[in-house]
């Protein structure tokens, strides 16, 4: 769902360990978490009616351990919404980690640490995201801070000049973080005019321009019932939890839904370089691709993007790149499929003075990739890996929730996983190099590089 939701349960292990004798006294809990869960039910997809909005929600029991793991995910609500002001969004969702206007930010964070209480929230391109971890034993409270959170957030000048200080400080330091440089400039010149382009922690004159009002008709716009779905799971029933839910639901307004905006662009074949004082060039390149998130042939696109540049020492990329050219320490690239665009990205780095060589390498090795195809080894190995790796991306919790919530919100039945496993491994070579030949646009390669 989000970059940041994949190891929930462990976060949450590290955050409440030998904070107070509270944690202390669920410890084994808390050591079993991960080892436990892979052999637990899998979601389902429900609906709570409140204020006549049906709101779905992802939902999956288990009771091996005594938790509540929520998320409300408002979709598209992320930094596509942005606009004219870059960083907004993130903005947004830094003041709802600073606590309520009657607790503000050091009380309310105390409340939370006194129940070991985790609450954050965070947004990608197209979600806006609100997570509560706790044991479930204080989830009445943690429900309750939630819900005060929501209904008066901490709205003052002062708060937002401390986030524009501490945005301001990160920003900078940045500003010798030469693959963010690399990678923001790619965006913009790859997704030119979309709201792709903008960086999404904004810019030091974007952020500058950020006003208090700004922030409350994000927020205003973005949390509410029309936006939202529920993810949920943890030690309760299903009627259990939604009697939970209940106290946050009534303080969300039922707001105008979002249509997600699609994002079209066409990559063109060219580069764009910065010159910096840099030890070594930092390459990024990437093109446009034209797979949707609702294809049926998607997978087909995951098999390709794996040999192509995901498979680490495996991949086309490293192979020629690393092994046999010695031309970088790593070098990867692959496929995003996102519900709104697709594209084909990847990057490396190399000594300054190889940085031409590199990048015409990467055109040579993508442009070999889309004539020829793979080889029968190739596809073989890549068969093995997927298959036989898909096990581990369910293990825990937060792992099975973030995927069920990926299929519900790209429109995907939940039984999909399963299926695709299956496709891949009858997956045959003339289709899989039929489907690559098919995906010319990719030699059309944008390349940000910065260095010396």
């Amino acid at each position: 769902m989000l970059e940041k939701n994949q190891q929930k349960e462990i976060q949450l292990m590290r955050y409440l360990r030998g904070i107070n004798p509270l944690i202390k006294k669920f410890k084994k809990y808390l050591f079993a978490l991960v080892i436990l869960q892979g052999s637990l039910m899998s979601a389902t997809i429900k609906h709570i009616e409140i204020k006549g909005i049906k709101v779905p929600v992802v939902f999956e029991k288990q009771n091996s351990l005594p938790i509540l793991n929520l998320q409300l995910v408002f979709q598209n609500s992320g930094y596509i919404q942005d606009k004219e002001k870059s960083g907004l969004a993130s903005f947004s969702s830094k003041l709802l980690n600073e606590g309520t206007k009657e607790l503000g930010s050091t009380k309310f964070a105390q409340k939370l640490e006194e129940n070991a209480i985790s609450l954050h929230t965070s947004n990608g391109f197209e979600t806006f995201v609100i997570e509560l971890s706790n044991l479930k034993d204080v989830s009445n409270k943690s429900i309750e801070l939630l819900a005060k959170l929501i209904k008066s957030p901490n709205y003052s000048e002062d708060t937002l000049a401390k986030l524009k200080t501490l945005k301001t400080g990160e920003l900078k330091r940045k500003e010798n973080d030469f693959d963010y440089t690399a990678k923001n400039l790619l965006k913009a010149n790859l997704f030119k005019g979309t709201a792709l382009a903008n960086p999404s922690s904004g810019s030091l004159e974007s952020i500058e321009d950020i006003k208090l009002k700004d922030i409350k008709t994000f927020i205003n716009n973005t949390v509410n019932l029309n936006n939202l779905i529920i993810v949920a799971g943890g030690d309760f029933s299903y009627k259990e939890f939604a009697k939970l839910i209940k106290p946050v639901l009534d303080v969300l307004k039922p707001g105008t839904k979002r249509e997600l905006e699609e994002i079209n662009f066409v990559s063109k074949d060219e580069e764009e370089t910065l010159i910096k004082e840099t030890e070594q060039a930092y390459i990024y390149f990437g093109s446009s691709y034209k797979v949707s998130a609702s294809d049926e042939d998607r997978y087909i696109a995951k098999v390709a993007s794996f040999i192509l540049g995901g498979s680490g020492f495996g991949s086309r990329l490293m192979e020629e790149i690393r092994v046999k050219r010695g031309l970088a320490y790593s070098a990867y690239g692959s496929v995003s499929i996102n519900k709104s665009h697709t594209f084909f990205s990847g990057y490396l780095q190399t000594k300054n003075e190889t940085a031409k060589e590199a990048q015409a390498l990467v055109k040579e090795i993508i442009k070999e990739f889309v004539k020829k195809g793979v080889t029968k080894d190739e596809l073989k190995a890549a068969k093995n890996f997927l298959t036989g790796s898909e096990p581990l991306r369910n293990e825990v919790l937060s792992q099975r929730l973030n995927k069920a919530f990926t299929l519900y919100y790209r429109g995907l039945d939940q039984d999909y996983p399963k299926r695709e496993l299956d496709l891949i491994q009858d997956l045959k070579l003339e289709d899989l190099n039929e489907f690559i030949k098919s995906h010319e646009e990719i030699n059309n390669l944008t390349f940000a590089i910065v260095r010396k």
